[in-house]
């Protein structure tokens, strides 16, 4: 029989995903079959599995701390975010269109079938199924037709542990307040509270705890400390994106610019986890400086994100900063709005045709269809400022709306496996469709190559390092949790 647990949040940002992870990590090493579940994940950072289905990237992490391949029916239901008040539906790995948020609240009842065939799917193989919420369960505006916190709970018949953030202050209130705001049926299954990101010491918070449990019959089941492990978290919240400064000024500066639909940030992660390179993300002129590489990456809108560089004077620094001669690579949208033009026939991105940066001598055409699928390959010979990218072995996946064409003399960047090229280089400019690009021992290599730094540093698998990772996170878990009282939570011991 199989045992859920679920990891509720008191809000966004709470530690849900980080948590969900390593409870997975920890019945894992335990000897138990385990698999994440989110029924639906609002992110922009997603991921291709191995079949072509789009999923969640939280629930990837999860699946690789349960040392599993990751599948949709880990997430079944993924919204994009388009606009401020719409997003792509994505049911099963593959896009059901477009939706405002009214629309999707006043239809996601009819998902509950494919939400309950997922997780029975899960189930079938899995001895433990640790399921992360979204948001808090007390948004009571949000609440009727609930498929993702205590509905969800109700359907499958879990208990829930609530997390709350102690790091922004409040966490009494927080813990407190969510339950108070619950029906009885649902403060019920509320089994155990967990603190998280404290800094300080825990004996401080004794008699604080000792009154919330009386006040809401709760245990607490944990204080986990601010944790010091690279584990990607979601998108817009990630401390990542607020790294607006170089951390070594003796170490190249490579930096990423942060579009306002900016996607799949974590395709930079592995290169600023070597240590040999200074990634920040840059949002205005005044913050880009001289750095040494420029990055585009990939964004859900890139007519809009596009008007934005030039709007900001980024796009004229961007273009200066290529025609002096100093590196630039583009990824996914970012490719595109290198190239000469972007055109929106079927009104995709909302139409019409706009010039790029004409960068690299390509357009693109956007289609309503996406392409989505998992490739590997090897980058071409390249010659002048790019040649140590050349011959590099490359893999990841590719997710997008658009058709780029090559024009003039363009050359293609990469030889796929299956003998398609993707990407175009010129000069000093490189741009591809492949997120992940970076993530390969070949790739990080040449880039770092490419950037002249210290050649004598052993680059570390990054494969090894995010298992490293994610038991530095178990170990946390069990030093700080109460896991025999989890266990009993779940029936399970």
């Amino acid at each position: 029989m199989t045992r859920p647990i679920m990891i509720q949040g008191t809000m966004s940002n709470a530690g849900k995903s980080i948590i969900t992870a390593g409870l997975c990590r920890v019945f894992s090493q335990d000897g138990y079959r385990v698999a994440p579940f989110k029924s639906q994940n609002m992110a922009l950072n997603s991921y291709i599995t191995a079949d072509g289905g789009e999923m969640g990237r939280a629930q990837v992490v999860q699946a690789e701390a349960c040392g599993l391949e990751p599948t949709v029916d880990m997430n079944p239901i993924l919204l994009k975010p388009v606009t401020d008040m719409g997003s792509q539906v994505i049911v099963n790995g593959q896009a059901r269109g477009v939706m405002t948020a009214s629309q999707y609240f006043h239809s996601r009842r009819a998902l509950i079938p494919d939400i309950r065939a997922a997780y029975d799917r899960l189930a079938a193989t899995s001895d433990i199924i640790v399921i992360e919420g979204a948001g808090s369960p007390a948004e009571i505006n949000l609440k009727a037709d609930d498929i993702v916190n205590m509905g969800l709970a109700k359907l499958i018949d879990s208990p829930v542990l609530l997390v709350g953030d102690i790091d922004r202050g409040g966490v009494f209130a927080q813990l407190y307040g969510t339950c108070a705001l619950l029906p009885p049926e649902e403060r019920a299954r509320i089994h155990g509270f967990i603190i998280n990101k404290f800094r300080g010491d825990v004996t401080l918070l004794a008699d604080g705890l000792r009154e919330l449990e009386e006040l809401s019959g709760v245990p607490t089941l944990g204080v986990v400390p601010y944790l010091d492990v690279d584990i990607d978290d979601e998108d817009s919240l990630s401390s990542r994106l607020h790294s607006t400064a170089s951390t070594s000024p003796d170490q190249p500066d490579i930096a990423i610019i942060r579009l306002p639909k900016l996607s799949n940030f974590t395709d930079f992660t592995a290169l600023s986890a070597s240590g040999l390179v200074s990634v920040r993300y840059v949002d205005r002129l005044t913050r880009l400086g001289d750095p040494d590489l420029i990055i585009v990456p990939g964004t859900r809108n890139t007519i809009a994100d596009l008007a934005w560089l030039r709007r900001t004077g980024l796009a004229d620094a961007i273009i200066t900063h290529a025609r002096r001669g100093q590196l630039l690579i583009g990824v996914c949208g970012g490719y595109q709005m290198l190239g000469r033009a972007i055109a929106d026939p079927e009104g995709v991105e909302g139409g019409g045709t706009v010039a790029g940066l004409d960068l690299l001598p390509i357009t693109t055409v956007f289609q309503p269809s996406k392409h989505q699928t998992r490739v590997a390959g090897r980058i071409l010979p390249l010659a002048g400022p790019l040649a140590a990218l050349g011959e590099a072995q490359v893999e990841g996946y590719e997710i997008h709306m658009g058709t780029s064409t090559y024009l003039d003399d363009a050359r293609p960047l990469i030889r796929l496996t299956d003998g398609t090229m993707d990407g175009c280089w010129r000069d000093n400019v490189a741009g591809s469709y492949l997120h992940g690009l970076l993530d390969s021992i070949s790739a990080r290599q040449a880039v770092l190559n490419m950037l002249g730094a210290d050649p004598t540093t052993p680059l570390g698998d990054y494969t090894e390092y995010r298992q490293e990772q994610y038991d530095r996170l178990a170990d946390a878990l069990r030093a700080n949790l109460d896991m025999k009282q989890i266990y009993h939570i779940m029936g399970v011991r």
